[in-house]
Parts: C-alpha cells; structure tokens; sequence
C-alpha cells in the first residue's frame, strides 16, 4: 500500500501531467509530423565510424514530445519490456524538465542512451502508439529517449536513481551484457553489494563486441557501466565463472544468490561444403576481432581478413552489423544473402535503410550450398541455390524452398555467416546440476529461477537469442525475483 506520502507526490503529478497536457489541444497534437533524425552522409560514413544517426536538436525533441497525447491508459509502456514510464518522461521534455525526465527513465532502465539507440521501438513501445490507429506515424520514443539521455550525459549534471541501505548481501552477476548489467543496476537499487564477472577483458559484453560504434560508441557503454559503478557495482574483467572459480567457490565466499546472463556467443554454421576454407568465418569471430580487439587499428595485432568482395550470409541486425562493417573496412563489393525475401528479414528497418545507403548489395531468396577456394584454400567463390516462398513454416514465415537448377556462381574473398547463435556451454558444462533444455538453454521459470534454487538466469542463456531490451526485461525481472527469494531465506 503506498504512503500518504507516495499518494499525495502521485496526485500532484497526475495534476501536472494534465496541465502540460491541456496546454494544447488533441487535435493540435496530431496535426504535428513526425520529427526526422539527421543521418550523417551515407558516403563519408561508409569509410568511417562516425555514429550514423546524429539525435536530435532539443527543438525537434520538443516538438516531438508535444506530440504525445498521454492516453489515460499508455500502451506504449505495455510494449516495453523494462516498462519505463514513458508518458511522464515525455511530458517532463515537453515541459523543459529534461533532467527530471532523465530521473523517470532511470527508475526503470539501466541503459537509457543503450536503449535510445539499438532497441528496435517499432517492435515494441511505439507499435502500441494510439498513433497507429490514426494512420499517423507513432510517437519517436525511441529518439526521445536517446536525446533525453544524451542531453543528461552532456549536461554534466547525471544523477544516479535512488537506492536503498546497503543491506551487506552479496549476489553475482555472471556476464556484463544487456542483461547482466541491468540485473546488477536494479539489485544495487535495492542494497545489494553486487559483483558482475566477466570472461573478457572488457566490460559490455554484445554491446562492446557484438554491436559496431557506427550504432552503438563505446563511450555511450562506458558512460552506463560507469554509472553503475558509482551505484557500488563492482565488476571482474577475466574472469571465468566455471573456471577462474565455481559457483560453489563464490558461495563459499559468501555469495547468496547468481544471476547468469552470459549469452548465447557460440556460432552456427550451415554443415555445407567447403565451409572449413580460409576466409570463413561466423559473425561472432568477425565483429569480436573488429569491435573488441581492435583488428582494424593497425596498432594491434589482432588478425583480420580485409576482403575485397564479402559476402554475408544471414538478414538480421548481426548481419547487417557485419555487411555494413566490411563495407568500412574497404570492401569493394558487399554483398548480404538471404534465404527469405527482403519482407521476412528481422532486421530493423532502419538498419536495412541504412545498409542500402551505404552500398550494400541485397541478394535476397538466395541460399550458399557450396564453397570454393584457390590452390592456398583460400575460398574465392560460392554457388548459391536461388529460392521462392513456399508455405508458412512454424512461425508463420513463409518457407524458402530450392528452385530446381536455379544455381548462380558468386566469387568472393571473405565469407561471413550470420545465420543465428547457441547459448555459451559453459555454465550448464562446469554446473551439471542447472538444467538445461534440448537447444541447450538454462531452464527456467517464470521468475527466471532455474533448477537450483539461489541460481536465476535471464538473455541469450535462456532464450537462445533476443534483442538488447529483451534481455534487460529478464534482468529487470530476475533482479526481483532474487530479492524476493533472498528476503525469503
């Protein structure tokens, strides 16, 4: 039951909210187009990592925000997985509050400038705008988000959300992905003494090797994990849980409970011929070379092939991710072939637009069935089965199915296979008593608890592969459930 405290600063909000509101009229809302973010040049931003998307002005945020209608029951929140409060941060940008509005965020999220950035909102939050009823292009929550967040890094004044008294509870995080970290952030709130360890050497986990910085900068992660920090997160680069120490050697420091958000970074190939030559390689490999161990950087030396004509194999953001890095990193020809037809692709939109700008060849209804390689097994082409839509499959897709003697030679010099991943085997290898399903995934239940009782686990691990947002909602609501299960025991 809420205080009379908590009532009466809710009443005064809810006042608020309405004045902002009645401040202009509905029908002068809709009349509002949908702002347009600036893109840096698609050709000068092809040979560099300039971020593409450039944010917005706090003028076009505004004008954004005073689009919101602030609908008595907001199933923009339903749509989000880390259910930010999105109608009350969006009227603090409209009302000049931009600070404040950093702070509802922040209650909720973890990664706000994360989120703002690579979280696909036309999936989620902004599918559920009552804009879309309207044949109106839904609110940008997306852009706010990201400009809200911005705004506060830049403005030197980034506060930390409220957190209660550090009860002296210790509880570990194992991996420093979107879910981990978030995980970590919402048990901090509650007082825990939360220590994440990560197996690289870096902290981020996808964010830092899986996602490029023309999407995502590194100091945009930095900044987050910093915050983090500053919340009393300790953090363990290099470090192993199944090797560097069990989860029985860590109980056996005091540890109570675990959260296990160490992904699904094990790649799948496609058992085709010729699939072991020299110049093939999962997007996995590829993007943790380039993003993490810096092997475009000529003062590393870290290892890359720097081809000429690439193709990539897959159609979705890790895909686009790697079609749109070999572009960067010289590539004459790049080329993305997809079995389906560009209208399946999970890709997001924007990334698909993006990649098209940037030089991008899409060969889409077409699928790789052999590779071929020169004297030094060096591959130098492929032969690739032209394909048409057959019948749904499982989920609804329609099925590609082979067109009989439909068989065109490609060459290249670089091959990238993007065509999904498995979850990390080494939890459920080093920890036999946590359950695991047929794909290899952590069981669990509703509450993210697996078979053992003090060990919750959320992201990749459990779903096999998900968004970022995705896996911060499973930390979100594991973090809770581990403070339910810890005050219980």
């Amino acid at each position: 039951m809420a205080s009379i405290e908590e009532t009466r600063k809710q009443e005064r909000e809810q006042e608020w909210r309405k004045a902002v509101r009645d401040s202009i009229k509905p029908k002068d809302r809709m009349a509002i187009e949908r702002v347009k973010m600036t893109e840096a040049d698609a050709e000068v931003r092809s040979h560099s990592y300039v971020e593409v998307n450039e944010g917005l002005t706090l003028e076009q945020a505004s004008q954004e925000a005073k689009r919101c209608l602030d609908c008595p029951t907001p199933l923009c929140v339903t749509g989000c997985p880390v259910e930010i409060n999105i109608p009350t941060f969006i009227k603090h940008l409209e009302a000049g509050k931009i600070l404040e509005a950093a702070g509802v965020i922040k209650e909720t999220s973890s990664l706000p400038a994360v989120c703002g950035r690579v979280c696909p909102q036309e999936k989620q939050c902004e599918s559920k705008c009552i804009y879309n009823k309207t044949g109106k292009k839904p609110v940008a929550i997306g852009y706010l988000e990201r400009f809200v967040a911005d705004y506060e890094r830049n403005s030197g004044k980034a506060a930390l959300p409220k957190q209660e008294a550090a009860n002296g509870v210790k509880v570990a995080v194992v991996g420093s992905g979107p879910a981990g970290l978030t995980c970590a952030g919402e048990l901090a709130k509650k007082g825990y003494d939360v220590t994440v360890f990560e197996a690289l050497h870096e902290i981020g986990g996808v964010l830092k090797y899986g996602i490029p910085e023309f999407r995502l900068p590194n100091d945009i992660v930095d900044f987050e994990i910093n915050n983090l920090r500053k919340m009393g997160v300790k953090f363990e680069a290099d470090f192993i849980v199944g090797k560097t120490a069990t989860m029985d050697d860590l109980r056996a420091e005091g540890f109570k409970a675990f959260f296990v958000g160490s992904g699904a970074g094990l790649p799948r190939f496609m058992n085709i011929p010729g699939e072991n030559y020299n110049g093939i390689m999962s997007s996995n490999e590829y993007l943790t070379r380039v993003n993490l161990m810096h092997a475009a950087d000529e003062k590393f030396d870290t290892p890359v092939i720097f081809g000429k004509k690439v193709a990539v194999i897959g159609g979705g953001n890790t895909a686009m991710d790697s079609v749109r890095t070999a572009r960067r990193l010289g590539a004459e020809r790049v080329m993305l072939i997809y079995r389906r037809s560009e209208a399946e692709m999970p890709a997001r939109l924007e990334e698909v637009h993006h990649a098209k700008e940037e030089g991008v060849e899409f060969h889409t209804l077409c699928n790789p069935v052999e590779y071929m390689a020169d004297e030094k097994g060096n591959v130098c082409g492929m032969k690739v089965q032209r394909m048409e839509l057959g019948e749904p499959d499982e989920k609804g897709r329609r099925k590609p199915v082979p067109i009989p003697g439909a068989i065109d030679e490609m060459e290249v010099d670089l091959v990238v296979v993007s065509v999904g991943v498995s979850p990390n085997p080494l939890i459920p290898d080093t920890h036999p008593d946590i359950k695991t399903t047929e794909r290899g995934t952590l069981e669990a239940n509703d509450g993210l608890q697996t078979s053992v009782a003090d060990v919750f686990a959320g992201g990749d691990i459990v779903r096999g592969g998900a968004t970022v947002i995705l896996a911060m909602g499973d930390g979100r609501k594991a973090a809770a459930s581990i403070d339910e299960y810890l005050k219980k025991n």
